[in-house]
């Protein structure tokens, strides 16, 4: 008798089924759980902060300046939010699995690279994101007597721009991803966080000094009395339509017995007995310096371009956000062999 022998048809279940994308984002939770909780407990601890100094501002009668250095003291300190976090969570995030190998065993448990990096970054930067979001508006919200409302300090000014709106979540967001691809191109994780700082470093210089001043176009006046809360770029006086130096104008106020302390400012200038001339503050050194033929030109831009800044500001960085996770899943399908 011969055996007819049939090869058994293979069924859908004998074959490796992808991991459902709920399942890995689970365990992108569970391993980064901790790290995303230092995140949360630091951030509550300074939301503690701007609370309790927001109450006491919204509750003064008016806003001195004398606030101001407790502000530019904090803005200072609170901009390292975003470098850390892209240091401490973006760049150990695949860096770790490179450093120790384990990419290769999550590899094997029906993930894929493309998908394994996408379910990875995706929350977290999500998480990060609405973390640094909910951050900037408490920041706006303690502050805001002193920046949207005299106008003690422009709303455009370097030191709070980034820490308020959606310029927080935007520059928090690309802190993470610029540590991610450093993290995948140097497989190490604390050459990675040196990177990042560096990195995101250079661009906030950048962005600071060169883009953010033109976004839009500058406005130029000769004005002598500056429109509130602009955020002015330069001031120089000019006499018969060339710039004059400050040596100049401070030898044209000496015989006033007046001198430029910075500029728009004017100090007097003692004599050799140690006091102003006299007669001297009778006279205005602006006014004096007009009726000799100086004009003061100023460019700034003006703090009505707040929003139209922060929505010009925040798509770029979403943008660039965007180009560097596609940029990590392209390196760990390229590179993680």
């Amino acid at each position: 008798m011969t055996a007819l022998i049939t090869p058994a048809q293979a069924r859908r279940d004998d074959g490796l089924r992808p991991v459902p994308w709920r399942r890995m984002a689970w365990v992108t939770w569970r391993q980064n759980r901790l790290t995303l909780a230092s995140v949360v407990a630091a951030l509550g601890a300074a939301s503690v902060y701007l609370y309790f100094t927001g109450e006491q501002l919204h509750h003064q009668s008016f806003v001195s300046y004398g606030a101001g250095p407790g502000l530019s003291l904090t803005s200072v300190l609170f901009q390292v939010i975003a470098p850390l976090v892209g240091a401490f969570v973006g760049a150990p995030v695949l860096a770790r699995e490179f450093e120790n190998g384990t990419f290769r065993y999550t590899w094997t448990q029906g993930f894929g690279r493309a998908r394994w990096t996408a379910a990875t970054l995706a929350p977290l930067a999500l998480y990060l994101a609405v973390l640094a979001g909910a951050f900037g508006l408490l920041f706006s919200w303690c502050y805001g007597p002193q920046i949207d409302g005299q106008y003690t300090l422009s709303p455009l000014a370097a030191t709070t721009f980034d820490l308020r709106g959606i310029t927080l979540a935007a520059w928090t967001l690309v802190a993470f991803t610029i540590g991610v691809v450093a993290g995948i191109l140097i497989r190490r994780v604390v050459p990675a966080m040196f990177a990042t700082i560096v990195t995101w470093s250079g661009l906030a210089v950048v962005t600071g000094k060169f883009l953010r001043p033109h976004y839009e176009s500058l406005v130029v006046t000769s004005k002598l009395k500056l429109p509130s809360g602009a955020w002015i770029m330069s001031q120089q006086w000019t006499r018969d339509g060339k710039s004059v130096s400050l040596a100049a104008v401070n030898q044209a106020l000496h015989r006033i017995g007046a001198t430029v302390l910075a500029p728009g400012h004017f100090g007097q200038l003692p004599n050799s007995t140690g006091s102003a001339p006299s007669g001297a503050g009778n006279v205005s050194p602006t006014q004096y310096l007009l009726h000799h033929g100086f004009t003061q030109l100023a460019t700034y831009q003006p703090a009505s371009r707040f929003w139209p800044f922060q929505w010009i500001e925040g798509g770029w960085l979403l943008a660039v956000s965007l180009l560097l996770i596609g940029a990590a899943i392209w390196l760990v399908h390229r590179r993680a062999a």
